[in-house]
């Protein structure tokens, strides 16, 4: 079962797909450089060994990325969905942000910090507050129920993965390019034979990777992501709020109906 789990959406596209663009010209050169006309011990082993690089590259870059979460988080000030929900945070507009911690309070039996109750003490608000986004985090699992706060775990789940894997990434990507510099120069330099052609294709992808690891992926993009889905994930309040007037709305319509005529 859990090897079924691993195929699930999120797992796919937040785990898996860093993995791949990870092992992007490693990929691209075991596809290209191995001769596939004939099946032979080196393509069955190529041909078994992928799955479980991806795999173990999926694991570790998942690893990474919840180590680089928290200190990041630290770095920049804490956890959005904890910090959003602050006074001095104008993110989400003061109005809604009472109804929302009303409406937890409520859930949670627990009491609103007032505002002089938390700028006396921050730490005993946002205790309150990590509660709050706990009692979201476990209503919000169905992800048809909620889909923009699903695509926005997703990002943030594929960028702050990618992120852990970033420097194994261009470690291995140094070594593909160093292996096409042997193969090239064991052929006199010679881009026009079959073999030169498909390692330019290799060094092609190669730089294009190093592009886009090195430009692309960074702690802004992973915290971008992370505010977007804290603020997602809060703003999630207004679907529960709507449900129980929409209740009462129908019950007094019910009623209305039911009622004799004055």
């Amino acid at each position: 079962m859990e090897v079924l789990k691993f195929f699930d959406a999120y797992s796919i596209r937040a785990r898996m797909f860093p993995a791949i663009i990870a092992a992007a010209p490693a990929l691209a050169a075991l596809t290209l450089l191995i001769s596939w006309k004939t099946f032979g011990l080196s393509n069955a082993i190529t041909t078994l060994g992928i799955p479980v690089l991806l795999w173990a590259i999926a694991d570790f870059s998942r690893a990474r990325g919840r180590a680089i979460e928290g200190k990041l988080h630290a770095e920049r000030g804490g956890l959005p969905s904890i910090t959003m929900f602050r006074r001095n945070d104008s993110t989400i507009d003061a109005g809604s942000k009472d109804r929302y911690r009303a409406f937890l309070a409520g859930e949670l039996g627990a009491a609103v910090p007032s505002q002089a109750e938390e700028s006396a003490d921050q730490a005993a608000a946002d205790a309150f507050y990590i509660q709050c986004g706990n009692w979201l985090r476990q209503h919000t699992r169905d992800t048809k129920k909620f889909p923009i706060l699903f695509g926005e775990n997703i990002t943030y789940g594929f960028r702050r993965n990618l992120l852990g894997v970033k420097a194994m990434a261009l470690v291995l990507n140094l070594l593909v390019v160093a292996i096409c510099a042997v193969i090239v120069w064991q052929t006199s330099w010679n881009f026009g034979t079959p073999l030169g052609n498909k390692t330019t294709v290799v060094l092609v992808v190669a730089a294009a990777h190093a592009v886009y690891m090195l430009l692309a992926v960074n702690p802004n993009a992973v915290w971008d992501a992370s505010r977007a889905y804290g603020r997602e994930l809060i703003l999630c309040c207004e679907s529960f709020l709507t449900k129980s007037p929409a209740r009462k709305t129908a019950a007094r319509k019910s009623a209305a109906k039911a009622a004799p005529p004055a």
